[in-house]
């Protein structure tokens, strides 16, 4: 059983913007969570005291939800709490994520779900940058863009044709008819390349490198870049790579730079590496970490920095919940 919370407004205690209001947010409800009608349980209902002409309950029942018991009570009054507001809780059998609803001037009481939040993540190499996005988007129920799997995808690219990662000219033009898409199941994006997913095959060590190169060019930049815009646009998510708070979206709410020092980020790497049953000796990885590091800071377009505004988050001493955790209060204080 799942509790899927909503609420809207009314612009006046008005009996037929009542019933107007009640069925726009009980279907809002219903769509969002693809639930059908004998799932749902019961409805709660609850009004501030300045709604008397229609009860909410009674205009469910009109807008055609009959299979469920429904339930009405009166809000006290409080002061300086939203007028002429009706809340509900919908009660279903769903082992989906709840999608709560808040229409019309109840959109202020969840600012974290009504309006599209950014979230810029930037940092160097095995700084933990796509970890603590991941846990972060689940928790805050927003898409997780790894921004650098499209990177690695467009290496995959050129490794798949022949094509020198460095001769922008040959890139260019395989990146003319390049096939890419994100996809989310249950949360996790899988990454699609010409029809193919290759979520796994762009992990391996040799595309590292040969994205940090392929990222330096800017008819990749400028496609990958326009993509990740446009999907930011449109919904609320998380973005991390090494200049998202300075390029990609350099007008998002929150940035982070996340980084740690060069060893810890290598032994970080080194044990990620062993657990994939690749046997990289750490002393290779530092040398990588740190080739990498110089290469991404130096790049003629978009080297990673830290954006003037971001919160820089050291973890080199951190555990991943205690940087998630770190994050995820300071995005709450601002929301």
């Amino acid at each position: 059983m799942i509790a899927l919370r909503g609420a809207t407004t009314v612009d006046c205690d008005c009996a037929e913007q009542i019933k107007e209001r009640v069925k726009e947010l009980l279907c809002e409800i219903k769509a969002k969570n693809r639930l059908d009608e004998n799932k749902i349980i019961c409805m709660i209902f609850s009004g501030t005291s300045d709604i008397h002409s229609y009860y909410p309950a009674k205009a469910a029942r009109e807008a055609g939800f009959y299979s469920c018991p429904l339930f009405s009570a009166l809000e006290p009054e409080i002061d300086g709490s939203l007028k002429l507001c009706i809340r509900v809780m919908v009660l279903a059998e769903t082992s989906a994520p709840a999608e709560h609803v808040y229409l019309h001037n109840a959109a202020a009481l969840r600012k974290d779900i009504t309006q599209i939040i950014n979230i810029a993540l930037d940092g160097p190499a095995g700084s933990g940058k796509s970890t603590v996005s991941k846990i972060l988007g689940k928790k805050l129920n927003i898409l997780c863009l790894d921004t650098g799997a499209m990177y690695r995808a467009c290496a995959l690219k050129c490794l798949n044709e022949g094509v020198p990662a460095n001769d922008e000219a040959a890139v260019a033009k395989i990146m003319e008819d390049i096939s890419l898409e994100v996809k989310y199941a249950d949360g996790v994006q899988r990454t699609f390349l010409d029809g193919k997913d290759v979520s796994e095959d762009i992990r391996k060590p040799e595309i590292s490198m040969l994205a940090s190169t392929v990222a330096t060019l800017r008819c990749v930049r400028e496609k990958m870049v326009a993509l990740q815009r446009e999907i930011a646009s449109k919904t609320s998510c998380i973005l991390d790579g090494r200049d998202i708070g300075t390029n990609v979206l350099p007008n998002a709410k929150f940035k982070f730079y996340l980084t740690a020092s060069p060893e810890v980020r290598a032994q970080r790497r080194a044990e990620e590496s062993r657990a994939k049953g690749f046997n990289v000796p750490y002393e290779q990885i530092l040398q990588k970490i740190i080739q990498r590091d110089n290469q991404d800071i130096n790049r003629k377009i978009a080297p990673l920095t830290v954006a003037g505004d971001a919160i820089i988050v050291d973890s080199s001493s951190m555990t991943v919940n205690e940087v998630v955790a770190f994050i995820e209060n300071k995005i709450q204080e601002k929301i």
